[in-house]
């Protein structure tokens, strides 16, 4: 991680833990938004004006905070007018690293190798670890946030007229349930599969995989037969619950030891999986490759490196 700017020691996947030994995730830091008319948002300073090609969005593919972004990206019309840059999937002994990777691409923009180049350049005093995404301010040459949650609400409502109004990922008649669902999965599946793989002790990983599978089922049942948790397109829920089902059976089931049944176990879910990656836009921002090849490169969790060759797509969903 970065201290005071300066990288300190090869990447690690655990930078904290609880008194149990469980995983604690960083907290982002840069928290502004963009505003159509640039005032500030629910957090941070104002200045961040909705432009087209003003801003870009780093990110991996085999992270599904950083997916997140991705798909409410291309869902609001905003690929030509937000830029984009892919880390190779491997992490390396610095982090995140631009290069040559199918798939992968070099940051046209600043020129980095390593994604902590882009914290210290915003800040030359950073303190933490180097994550995607990120979404970069070309103008002010700085961070204006690295928090998924913020920027998928900033697709949604932040770009004004230069997004599609067809379809709106947060909608008016169903936030209070979305945020009531975005709550209660955050921490026991979107967090608890990394909850359940970086444990340090038995008693946090059989805490975390208990609250996995519980969350599994409860949402098994709630979406039923619907094609959607609470429209008739996908909202900033489904991508929420997307993106940790379409990596569950892939690396999570066998990696991070989320084994008790696979996505492939509860038919409704894996249904909603097949949908929401037939949604235009939707498949592209997924690569089993980069997915598979990611998680499998942490040594602390696969010593040898070695990458399994399956499952199929076809098996997953």
């Amino acid at each position: 991680m970065l201290v005071d700017g300066k990288w300190t020691a090869d990447w690690q996947p655990v930078q904290a833990k609880d008194e149990k030994g469980g995983f604690v995730r960083q907290v982002s830091g840069f928290r502004n938004w963009v505003t159509p008319d640039g005032v500030p948002g629910p957090t941070g300073e104002g200045g961040f004006v909705a432009e087209p090609d003003r801003y870009h969005l780093y990110v991996a593919y085999i992270c599904p905070w950083a997916s997140r972004t991705l798909i409410g990206r291309n869902l609001k019309g905003l690929r030509d007018v937000i830029g984009v840059s892919v880390v190779e999937p491997a992490l390396t002994r610095e982090g995140w690293r631009f290069g040559d990777y199918p798939g992968s691409t070099p940051d046209t923009v600043n020129g980095a190798t390593y994604m902590h180049e882009l914290y210290t350049r915003a800040d030359p005093h950073f303190t933490g670890r180097a994550t995607v995404p990120v979404l970069w301010d070309k103008k002010r040459a700085t961070i204006v946030n690295n928090e998924s949650a913020d920027i998928l609400r900033m697709m949604n409502d932040g770009f004004g007229a230069l997004a599609t109004s067809a379809l709106d990922l947060y909608p008016e008649a169903h936030r209070a349930a979305i945020d009531a669902f975005n709550e209660r999965i955050y921490p026991s599946l979107n967090n608890g599969v990394y909850r359940a793989g970086f444990a340090t002790t038995q008693l946090a990983y059989e805490e975390a995989f208990l609250e996995v599978f519980a969350m599994l089922d409860w949402v098994d049942g709630e979406l039923g037969d619907r094609r959607f948790l609470f429209a008739e397109h996908p909202t900033e829920a489904d991508i929420r619950l997307f993106v940790t089902l379409v990596r569950f059976d892939a690396a999570y089931h066998g990696l991070f030891k989320c084994n008790l049944r696979r996505l492939a176990d509860y038919p409704r879910l894996r249904r909603f999986v097949r949908q929401m990656y037939d949604w235009p836009g939707i498949a592209e921002t997924v690569s089993l490759d980069h997915i598979k090849r990611g998680y499998y490169s942490i040594a602390s969790l696969n010593p040898t490196g070695i990458v399994p060759v399956g499952p199929a797509q076809e098996q997953l969903f």
